[in-house]
């Protein structure tokens, strides 16, 4: 029986290599609520549909975006925070300083923008910041992402300086977007959530996804310790225990673990239940 979702994308002997060799076979309780759950976003989807996708890195987050870019319908809505913005934002002209950035996915980035606003699909990113004088900063000022724009003269941050949260006019235009939602997936944190100084934009998060009258499903250890850290987890209808492993079947893949539970078996002991 295997219970361990968060592990199910993964294609490791005690997976997969098991269930190959029992005919008693099953998802422990669970792995079924999970996959149900995440089954009911991609196969069920209601509108509108909002997607609050944060973290580190486009290239980690991409491959859901566009997954999930196809099921929507007009007037749903995708946003876009943490660190993972500065590369749209910088797609779109901004001057980010020493903010992480991905300069090899600013096409993909204004791509998935063209894409989503032929098919009118609104793409909410960042029109504020907060920022500090590297990761170690204690404090953070607040900049408009207007002002940051290479043509303007003295735009850009300085050379030490990086985005490291939503600001607060962001976090009213995220919150805005998902009061309006039927059905919400929460994946990453807004910012540097480990340093009080940049959680804000996170925890303004928790508290609009747990206010949302929709259906909400919130996965990823940051997002999930936001939830937990301002006592509003259980007000979330279903916090999924595997990151990886839930982005995986917003991507519409089959996890192994989950494909190794409905294939034949090779076992020749005694069925168990």
């Amino acid at each position: 029986m295997n219970d361990a979702f968060g592990a199910s994308h993964r294609a490791h002997a005690s997976v997969v290599g098991v269930p190959r060799l029992v005919r008693a076979r099953a998802a422990g309780l669970l792995l079924a609520a999970e996959t149900t759950a995440l089954g009911r976003l991609v196969h069920h989807p209601e509108h509108p549909f909002v997607t609050l996708i944060g973290g580190a890195k486009v290239s980690d987050k991409l491959p859901v975006l566009i997954a999930t870019l196809e099921r929507l319908k007009a007037g749903d809505s995708i946003l876009i925070g943490g660190a993972m913005a500065n590369t749209f934002l910088a797609a779109r002209g901004a001057q980010l300083g020493a903010s992480l950035q991905e300069s090899e996915r600013l096409a993909d980035c204004r791509n998935l923008l063209t894409r989503a606003s032929a098919r009118n699909i609104r793409v909410l990113l960042p029109t504020d910041l907060r920022i500090g004088d590297g990761l170690k900063a204690t404090s953070a000022r607040i900049v408009r992402v207007d002002t940051l724009a290479a043509t303007l003269a003295g735009g850009g941050l300085g050379a030490s300086e990086m985005a490291l949260d939503i600001g607060p006019d962001t976090e009213l235009r995220f919150a805005a977007a998902v009061q309006s939602a039927k059905m919400l997936f929460w994946n990453g944190p807004m910012g540097l959530f480990e340093s009080p100084a940049f959680a804000s934009g996170t925890l303004a998060m928790a508290k609009a996804v747990a206010a949302c009258p929709g259906f909400t499903l919130v996965g990823g250890g940051d997002s999930v310790a936001a939830l937990q850290e301002s006592g509003l987890a259980d007000r979330i209808d279903h916090i999924s225990t595997g990151g990886g492993a839930s982005l995986e079947m917003l991507e519409g893949k089959v996890l192994p673990g989950v494909e190794a539970l409905l294939g034949s078996s090779s076992g020749s002991g005694k069925e168990s239940a």
